[in-house]
Order: C-alpha cells, then sequence, then structure tokens
C-alpha cells in the first residue's frame, strides 16, 4: 500500500526515517504559520483578518502538500512562499493602491498559466535544458542560501550600515542558545544519531525554557474560519495592463524560485541521470501549480515548494511518506497552533545551517578547471545568498553560461542549447526592463 501511495520501496526506504524526516522539515518551515499572518496584518482593517490567513496558510500546505505526497510521490513540503507573499502585501496592495481581491485573482491566474505550461511541460523543458554543472551548482547555492538564512535567524550573523552584514552579539542568550543547538545538532550528526537535525531541534528548544527563549502561550486552539477569504476574486481589472504585470511578476518569481528548490533538492536526493534529467520533475511541477490555484482560492499569496525541504532529506526522506507526514503536521498544527509556534528560530536556525553543509558536497562534482562552466556555477551559487534570492542566482548563473561560451569558440558555442539561448534572453530582457 505504502509503494502505491507513496512510491515507498520497503527494500531502500524505512517508515520511521520517512516519518522523522517529514516532522523534521515541517519544523523548519512552521515559521510561515506565523510569519504569513503577521505579514498580511497591514491588510486586517481592509477585510482580511490575519487569524483567517493562519488557517488559509496551513490549509494551502495541507492540500498542496499532499499532491506533492499522492501525485509526486516526492519527499518535498508547499506553504505560501516567503518574498511573494510581501510582493503580494506591499507591492500590488500598499503599493500600487490595488485591493487584496486584486491580488489573489492574481494569483490564481498565475496558478492556471503554471499548470498550464506545466501540462505542455514547458516547465519541465526548462529544467532539462539547465546545464548539469549549472544543477550542481543550484543545489550548492541553495545549500549557502538556507545556510545564511539559518545565520540570520540565529543572530550569528546581522546586518550593518557599513559593511551589509557583521558579526552577531555572543552574549545575547537568544544567539548563545543558537549557537548551542549547532553544538548538539552537530554532535548528534557526527555521531551518526538517526533523527539528529530533530532530535537537535527539540534539544535546543528545551534548553531554551530556562534561558527565557522558548515561551509556550499554550496547547490547544480552534482553528479560525476562512470564510472572509474564501474565493475572494476581483474579475473586473483582469485584462488591465496592470494586472498583466503583477501576474508576470508572480509566475516569473515563482517558477525560477521554484525550479532552484526542486533541482537543488533533488541533486542532493536522488542519483540524477548522466543526461541531468530529474525522474518524476514534471509532477512535482505540477503538484506546486495546483497548490498556488489552491492556495489563491483559499486567501493567500503564492504556494511553493519550500527550501527547507532539504531538512527532511538531509534526514534520509526519499518518498511520498515524507511529505504525507509534513501535510499531518500542519493538520495538527491548525488545533496546536501555540504549541508548535513555540519553537525559537533557534531551535531551527541551527538545522538549516548543517543542511547547508550537506548540500554543499556535491560541489567537487562542478570542473573547477574548466572556467566556462566554473564561472557560471559560482555565480550561480554565491548569488542566491547575497542577492537573497534563488531565482536572481539561478537568471544571472545562466545569463553568464550563455554569454561566456558563446564567447570562447564554436567548441563551446555547441553546448548551448536553444532553450537556454531563449532563457538568457528573457532574463537580460526582464533586467533591462527593471532598470527602466
Amino acid at each position: 500500500m505504502l509503494q502505491k501511495l507513496f512510491g515507498f520501496d520497503p527494500a531502500q526506504n524505512k517508515v520511521r526515517t520517512e516519518i522523522v524526516a517529514g516532522i523534521t522539515t515541517f519544523l523548519t518551515m512552521a515559521y510561515i504559520l506565523a510569519v504569513n499572518p503577521s505579514i498580511f496584518a497591514p491588510l486586517a482593517g481592509q477585510g482580511m483578518p490575519t487569524d483567517a490567513v493562519f488557517t488559509a496558510t496551513a490549509l494551502a500546505a495541507i492540500i498542496g502538500t499532499l499532491v506533492m505526497a499522492f501525485y509526486a510521490k516526492k519527499p518535498f513540503g508547499l506553504a505560501p512562499g516567503m518574498g511573494l507573499n510581501a510582493f503580494f502585501v506591499f507591492t500590488v496592495c500598499l503599493g500600487m493602491g490595488y485591493t487584496w481581491q486584486f491580488a489573489l485573482t492574481a494569483v490564481f491566474l498565475e496558478g492556471i498559466i503554471f499548470i498550464l505550461l506545466t501540462i505542455f511541460k514547458i516547465r519541465e523543458l526548462i529544467v532539462d535544458a539547465i546545464p548539469t554543472g549549472l544543477k550542481t551548482a543550484i543545489s550548492a547555492g541553495i545549500g549557502l542560501f538556507i545556510a545564511f538564512i539559518g545565520f540570520k535567524n540565529c543572530g550569528i550573523v546581522v546586518d550593518d550600515p557599513a559593511t551589509l552584514v557583521a558579526l552577531g552579539n555572543f552574549s545575547d542568550r537568544a544567539t548563545l542558545l543558537a549557537i548551542i543547538g549547532i553544538i548538539i545538532t552537530g554532535v548528534l550528526i557526527i555521531q551518526k544519531v538517526r533523527g539528529g537535525i530533530l532530535w537537535g531541534i527539540l534539544a535546543t528548544t528545551v534548553i531554551g525554557i530556562p534561558m527565557g527563549i522558548t515561551h509556550f502561550d499554550g496547547i490547544l486552539s480552534t482553528p479560525p474560519s476562512v470564510a472572509p477569504i474564501f474565493i475572494q476574486f476581483e474579475w473586473h481589472n483582469i485584462f488591465t495592463w496592470d494586472m498583466l504585470i503583477v501576474v508576470f511578476t508572480f509566475l516569473f518569481i515563482d517558477m525560477f524560485d521554484t525550479i532552484g528548490t526542486v533541482v537543488g533538492v533533488s541533486m542532493k536526493a536522488y542519483d540524477v541521470k548522466e543526461d541531468g534529467k530529474i525522474e518524476g520533475i514534471g509532477k512535482v511541477l505540477m503538484a506546486d501549480a495546483v497548490a498556488t490555484t489552491a492556495g489563491a482560492c483559499l486567501g493567500t499569496s503564492t504556494t511553493t515548494t519550500y527550501v527547507e525541504s532539504a531538512a527532511g532529506v538531509g534526514e534520509g526522506g526519499r518518498t511520498g511518506l515524507t511529505a504525507f507526514t509534513i501535510a499531518i503536521c500542519f493538520a495538527l498544527a491548525l488545533f496546536f497552533a501555540p504549541l508548535f509556534l513555540s519553537i525559537p528560530t533557534q531551535a531551527t536556525g541551527p538545522a538549516l545551517i548543517l543542511v547547508g553543509v550537506m548540500m554543499c558536497s556535491g560541489v567537487s562534482k562542478i570542473e573547477w578547471d574548466n572556467f566556462s562552466e566554473s564561472i557560471p556555477a559560482f555565480v550561480t551559487m554565491l548569488l542566491m545568498p547575497l542577492c537573497y534570492s534563488i531565482s536572481d542566482g539561478i537568471m544571472l548563473g545562466i545569463v553568464t553560461y550563455v554569454v561566456l561560451n558563446a564567447c570562447t569558440g564554436k567548441a563551446n558555442l555547441k553546448k548551448i542549447s536553444v532553450t537556454m539561448w531563449v532563457l538568457a534572453i528573457l532574463f537580460v530582457l526582464r533586467y533591462v526592463l527593471k532598470c527602466l
């Protein structure tokens, strides 16, 4: 039954490992249950209550991850994406002055377009066209990116007006707890303790109680109603220029964030074929597209595949059973929200940092002596954390790959596929238009 439902192979997979992996991924991405409603808080006065957004966030994650579990049979978790939610609120609604119903309509249209692009295998064509070296760099770049997020969440890296970033204050109790968490989780991983990342998160959370970092605000709560924001679309503006721009922006960012996440985590989780093709990528992208459409109906911003899925993959998650476990955890979180949200970022941050280490292991496969391959790979890896954007790292890496190989002789020119040429031209136009 498990094999039929989740692609579970008893000869290669273990139920306990898959469940632990799912819980681990959930704990690293559960912050969205608190963060997403807070980002939507400025719209509460316009009829979009934050408690309804909380429920919509959880339901969107449940639906999207269940599709991933049963249809794609992959160990990835989905939820409303960071960055896209800020664009929804602060650019479309507060900046451009449109209603949140207008923005939800744009997200819904984006989801429908994504479904069509996936059906016609256009998204899959893009993934397959990316050279293997760049795919490896994407995986490592995402590792650096989530490690940077982990360091930031832990307070080990802080912003600085002079140098952009600086070392945090180690005398701060929160930062000290995070350092303790890194040590505990690191020791567990080195000693090959099964579920080491999860045990590290739980141990750090408990240690945070006497330190005054972990606060329990209750255990049970009734899920708020999603009725105020359910299927609230605004159709009379769908043929406007602004709607086109908003839909295109949602589409562009989500497409390459998702591609980057799926490629990066898959490169770590599976033995990718020699031609760089990832088995089942079409179903993964379809799950993402369906999740976005369902999320819009529920009343939240674009739902996407989470890079934090790498935490579960690091624990050995390989099948849809991991995703199913994530979905169950989100369902429980609807009722145990105060308990789940009590886990501090200082406990989940160390997990992201150490998973980042695991994801960088593939850099040895990059042809560093072949600069037509290594320079684009380096650009891809480095710009993801520095620009705080998976999509920008991918886009600029692809542009660099095409330009360098096009300018260095016929042999390198032949490596560039038609799809890569088209992508590079579109990306250049995007940045040109962004500068105008």
